[in-house]
């Protein structure tokens, strides 16, 4: 039936839009139609978080964070471990919203004014007499795809989720005895001498027959299992591969040129010197008005005198940092000042004196003394760059395009990706040992889980088809098809005998160590006298562990220290055992200036946990669930 479907699917498509069309315009789409309809990832307070909901939030972080730093490898912000910080956020955020609803907090009219003031940003749009620029203050939040009714909006519910953990994190304390007590407990250093029994110092000891190993291997069936994987190819369409495919005339580079000139000079810089009379916004308006006939009373005497600006910048200048310079304040770009001096300074001519200027800081009197024009680059020498645009661009435009020759080639011929590969002169990649979940080593299109989902689906496993072209990232898309598959299986006996014989072997060597030790631990405790083959001694705390074991190190600083010296013992599983002697408590010699640091990051650790048990408690009071699998964590060695 299906291949029926396949080759007579512009007849099947035909019926399909006659069927469908009529009933959305009779009864509408719902706008929540395919949210409603996608996998459920999490939920909070009743309400579920799907699939294209955590798809899109991640798409949008993604994007942002590639903003701000634009060097990033795309890589790490599709690894199934970003994915799933993306969903944790999202959760966090439904969870703080949940709970400011149910607890009516709200924000006032004049708790988002004052808020607003204090966005430097938008704090640089006030005119002179000190009311808001209207019309720059629209365009501002329009940059950020925000009509400034929204802009106000979403700041008015952060700022309302914000007072959910505000009263725990603003009465949070720690004294300076827990300080303290938390402190030795973290970095306590203990001098210790360690006696190591390791388990491969033991192997020639152990001795196996057929009969072991068989026993082994019938008590641990876990250990011998054959996993699912399989071999898979599959071709990646991004912007890169749309880019090779590009070709840029040169009339465009040059129109484009032309076009971006101002943009690749860069920005005008002017130099100027000013005379600034302190008068802080918060001052009383008398001090204010006293401070502003001051300023006028300096104007007029340079403006008798121009050629006195720099003496009396020096003698009546309250600006520190340039008064000496004679109010020089160096070349400086427009947005490097606020608002109203950047106006006044870019709108003068050079050798031009101000008129009294405020701003926040109080009145200044200006002289522009030079310009530096922006250098207009070469043709030549930026057309590597604007080739490089130019091509992102196109890239961009033709994504669309070419993404829907890319999903029906590979639906079109399901049983190889070489059609699509020719096309659109794409590389067909493989990899072996491919499995259902992302493993942590994992990279690019492998290492997302939607991908693959579809590769492992029943049809896919049993057909070895092409699976439909997937997104997996912003401009992303990929198809793929298993050519091998091995399910999972217990391996028998014979296969796994030399996995039997290393994991059995493994096991012996690490008791015989274990053995060895504890006899060892218990005759030294005795008869301390008869303690042989301790290294030197050396000193561990756990921010310097000194090259010990983690449990070693724990184990020494966890144990009782009433009476010194002291043993104990460290099992450490399939490396052997450990006998450390405590010989004694080396005291800190922190200063003053430490104490009180120590004691500061101590206070934010605290405040940050009593943060975190909160939230936990708002997490079960609202039922919120994550019902995807963490990934396992990313070593430094596996990225």
């Amino acid at each position: 039936m299906f291949e029926a479907i396949r080759k007579h699917s512009k007849v099947v498509m035909g019926i399909l839009f006659l069927l469908i069309i009529p009933s959305f315009v009779l009864f509408g789409i719902d706008g929540n139609y395919f949210s409603e309809n996608s996998v459920t990832v999490a939920s909070v307070d009743g309400r579920a978080i799907t699939q294209t909901e955590w798809d899109n939030a991640h798409r949008t972080e993604s994007d942002r964070i590639r903003a701000q730093q634009p060097g990033i490898d795309g890589k790490l912000l599709d690894s199934p471990q970003a994915r799933y910080a993306t969903l944790e956020k999202l959760v966090r955020d439904r969870v703080l919203a949940a709970a400011a609803r149910h607890m009516h907090l709200m924000v006032s009219d004049a708790q988002l004014a004052r808020e607003l003031q204090k966005i430097p940003a938008i704090a640089q749009l006030r005119k002179p007499d000190g009311s808001l620029d209207t019309q720059a203050y629209r365009a501002l939040v329009a940059a950020q795809g925000l009509t400034p009714e929204g802009f106000e909006a979403q700041l008015r519910n952060e700022l309302s989720v914000n007072q959910v953990l505000g009263g725990a994190v603003s009465t949070s304390f720690a004294s300076p005895v827990e300080s303290k007590l938390g402190l030795d407990a973290l970095l306590q250093r203990r001098e210790i001498q360690v006696a190591r029994f390791d388990a491969k110092d033991y192997v020639s000891k152990v001795t196996v027959d057929d009969a072991q190993l068989q026993t082994f291997y019938a008590a641990h069936p876990e250990l011998f299992r054959q996993t699912e994987e399989a071999s898979v190819e599959y071709v990646v369409l991004d912007l890169d591969a749309i880019k090779n495919g590009l070709s840029v005339s040169e009339d465009d580079l040059r129109t484009y040129y032309k076009e971006n000139q101002d943009r690749l000079a860069g920005k005008e810089e002017r130099r100027a010197s000013h005379i600034l009379i302190n008068a802080p916004k918060d001052e009383p308006a008398a001090e204010r008005e006293k401070a502003r006939q001051n300023a006028q009373e300096l104007l007029a005497q340079v403006r008798k005198d121009p050629s006195s600006f720099a003496e009396l910048a020096k003698k009546s200048s309250q600006d520190p940092g340039s008064a000496p310079q004679g109010g020089d304040l160096g070349f400086f770009a427009r947005d490097a000042m606020v608002k109203p001096f950047a106006d006044a300074v870019f709108a003068m001519k050079k050798g031009d004196i101000s008129d009294v200027v405020e701003t926040d800081f109080g009145y200044h009197i200006i002289k522009l003394t030079d310009i530096k024009a922006p250098k207009v680059p070469s043709f030549d020498e930026v057309r590597p760059k604007l080739e490089a645009e130019l091509r992102q661009q196109q890239a961009q435009r033709k994504f669309a395009e070419v993404a829907e020759t890319f999903s029906n080639l590979v639906y079109e011929q399901p049983d190889s990706l070489q059609p699509v590969a020719d096309k659109l002169k794409l590389k067909i990649q493989t990899a072996t040992g491919v499995m259902r979940k992302p493993q942590a080593n994992a990279k690019g299109a492998l290492a997302n889980p939607r991908f693959l989902e579809a590769l492992f689906a029943p049809e896919s496993i049993q057909s070895k088809r092409n699976t439909e072209a997937t997104e997996i990232g912003s401009n992303v898309l990929v198809a793929g098809r298993i050519t091998a598959y091995q399910p999972a299986e217990a391996l028998p006996f014979d296969k796994a005998k030399d996995r039997v014989r290393s994991a059995y072997v493994a096991q012996q060597s690490a008791e015989l160590a274990r053995t060895d030790g504890s006899a060892k631990l218990a005759q030294w405790q005795k008869s301390p006298a008869s303690a042989s083959g301790l290294a030197a001694a050396i000193t561990v705390s756990r921010d310097q562990p000194q090259g010990q074991p983690p449990k070693l190190v724990s184990a020494v600083l966890s144990a009782p220290a009433d009476q010194l010296p002291t043993w104990t013992g460290i099992d450490l599983g399939p490396q052997g055992y450990a006998i450390a002697k405590i010989e004694r408590i080396v005291p800190r010699s922190d200063d003053d200036a430490q104490q009180r640091a120590m004691q500061q990051q101590y206070l934010q650790a605290w405040t940050q946990a009593e943060a975190l048990a909160y939230y936990d408690a708002l997490k079960q009071r609202y039922k919120a669930q994550i019902k995807v699998e963490r990934p396992a964590a990313q070593t430094d060695d596996q990225e």
